[in-house]
């Protein structure tokens, strides 16, 4: 059984992506799989806004934004592709914000589209929206866990999954043939795994919240 069966093809991609982006970078996986849903963005497209500015690829990077990037060598170019690239771009960059901005996790993260008030409270609506959803989906799919609850244990999926078979049950899958796409293999990674935190929190650590 694939995690990713009842989504339709154009978007496992982007789910794929955007949880082994939320993992590799500790983000909450909820919440980057709502800013991924609420930016809807494609591979090579560049959406025109009416200061002159563009956003561009699945995760809709303004080009004003990604000109600070420059010195890192990161072009619109790598944000338009196809592939993950983006997905741990915006994975960094919601961390980024959780850590350095100020206001609640909701408000910190929805700065991912603006720092301005009247913007961002619409886009923090709709995100809590979205996150909600999602950590239903994968509560349903994966061990996860919410850090905001004292002493919360992990879930148990409500829908089997390729961990609950034995260990004689599984067979090693053979050796690829050619390299795997960056979706492939983080499809790989997340089946074996198996466990995807669905934090709808980021708690730093005291010596973090002391910098």
């Amino acid at each position: 059984m694939s995690f990713f069966a009842d989504l339709p093809p154009q978007l496992q991609e982007r789910v794929v992506c955007s949880i082994s982006a939320a993992v590799k970078y500790e983000v909450p996986v909820n919440i980057v799989l709502a800013i991924a849903e609420k930016e809807g963005g494609k591979p090579g497209q560049w959406v025109r806004n009416s200061n002159g500015t563009h956003d561009v690829g699945p995760m809709q990077f303004n080009t004003a934004y990604l000109g600070d990037l420059t010195r890192y060598g990161i072009t619109a170019n790598d944000v338009a592709a196809a592939g993950c690239y983006s997905f741990d771009l915006a994975a960094w960059r919601l961390r980024m914000h959780i850590r350095n901005d100020k206001g609640d996790l909701w408000t910190k993260a929805a700065n991912y589209h603006s720092r301005t008030k009247q913007y961002n409270a619409v886009y923090r609506a709709d995100l809590m929206r979205k996150a909600s959803k999602w950590a239903d989906w994968l509560e349903a799919r994966f061990v996860t866990l919410d850090v905001m609850k004292a002493g919360a244990t992990p879930s148990i999926p409500s829908q089997p999954t390729p961990a609950a078979k034995t260990a004689q049950q599984v067979r090693p899958e053979p050796a690829p043939q050619q390299q795997a796409t960056p979706a492939a293999a983080a499809a790989r990674s997340v089946t074996m795994a198996s466990y995807i935190p669905r934090t709808v929190s980021f708690r730093m650590n005291t010596q973090e919240e002391t910098k």
